[in-house]
């Protein structure tokens, strides 16, 4: 071999030679659009809400998207779904994150027995059939801090075991957004298992600096359009989601009083944001005091660019923007993902 065959770089890997991304519980796609800007082919997504799921059609119109119950369609049919995306024996990832409401701290009624609960286990029933029809490169796994509390160890050890009895070398780590270039203190468990045969290093996100506070975020935008019953994409001029509800309580009225409480937690323009959302319609108030955000706000304080639409009604955008995550932390994720697997 001569110098200059020595010295030839690998040609660096088209989305052709990826794995292809399999999402499951995908609700908006925050991970997907993270992937997708690292360079990975988004196939196929599942969720079991239909606005999530017309969401990603309009904003990944190239993926096969699913609207179902994953309990209900089982691993076989997911996998069935799967393999008319893609062809069997092909490299693909999973990625995605189940309902986590039954293992927030916020929710202060939470139990072990919650059925939520159960839908860690499907995943990894899902993974293992998975690999009987294609070669599953690695397994990204998003949820609450609180999954790993004493309470819901047992579920979090069965995760982690797993993944590890399936064949995977699994990375732990507790992320914050912050950390990312997204404006909002948001911290989340994520796992992120590499085929133990392919993994060169573990999986390790490199930090980035971007949106800081809630003024660089969404400080230059104009005021929204408050919701009536006849109110179509064609009166929301600046963003189909740059809407809100009409502030009806007298503690809009009432100046400095949209200050704590839960309900009512006012940002302040010099800070990132807290986790977005927290509830039915219960998103957070504007730093003037006088409404509450729109939904493209909390979108942008989630780190979505201003292309991305949601698609639903108030309660379903707001479960979606909430839920979400945040699209500069799935890229550095993906990015890290793609140094394990030497790619």
């Amino acid at each position: 071999m001569t110098k200059a065959h020595q010295r030839r770089p690998n040609p660096k890997p088209t989305k052709a030679d990826l794995p292809k991304i399999i999402s499951l519980f995908s609700g908006a796609g925050g991970l997907d659009h993270g992937f997708q800007s690292a360079g990975f082919e988004l196939s196929a997504a599942f969720d079991i809400s239909t606005a999530a799921i017309e969401t990603h059609k309009c904003n990944f119109p190239g993926a096969t998207a699913t609207a179902g119950d994953l309990i209900k369609l089982g691993p076989k049919g997911v996998t069935s779904i799967i393999k008319r995306a893609v062809v069997p024996g092909s490299r693909i990832g999973i990625i995605g994150g189940p309902p986590c409401q039954g293992f927030s701290r916020a929710n202060t009624t939470a139990t072990a027995a919650d059925p939520r609960n159960r839908l860690p286990k499907l995943y990894i029933k899902i993974v293992q059939e998975l690999q009987r029809h294609f070669e599953v490169e690695f397994v990204v796994f998003e949820n609450v801090l609180g999954m790993r509390d004493k309470k819901h160890s047992a579920a979090y050890q069965s995760l982690l075991s797993g993944l590890r009895t399936l064949g995977f070398a699994v990375t732990e780590k507790e992320l914050c957004a912050l950390d990312f270039g997204v404006p909002q203190t948001r911290r989340r468990i994520v796992l992120s298992a590499i085929r133990s045969t392919v993994a060169t290093k573990p999986v390790r996100p490199r930090r980035r600096k971007g949106v800081a506070t809630v003024r660089e975020a969404i400080g230059a935008l104009p005021e929204p359009i408050f919701f009536s019953r006849h109110l179509t994409a064609k009166d929301i001029p600046h963003h189909p989601n740059h809407w809100t509800m009409n502030p009806l309580s007298p503690r809009f009225k009432e100046k400095g009083a949209t200050h704590g409480g839960r309900c009512f937690k006012q940002l302040t323009w010099q800070n990132p944001s807290p986790t977005i959302a927290f509830g039915h319609r219960e998103i957070y108030v504007h730093p003037s005091g006088t409404r509450r955000l729109s939904i493209l706000e909390a979108m942008l304080l989630q780190g979505f660019p201003k292309t991305f639409v949601l698609q639903g009604n108030l309660s379903e955008q707001v479960e979606q923007v909430s839920n979400a995550v945040p699209p500069p932390l799935a890229k550095s994720l993906a990015s890290a993902i793609r140094r394990s697997l030497g790619e």
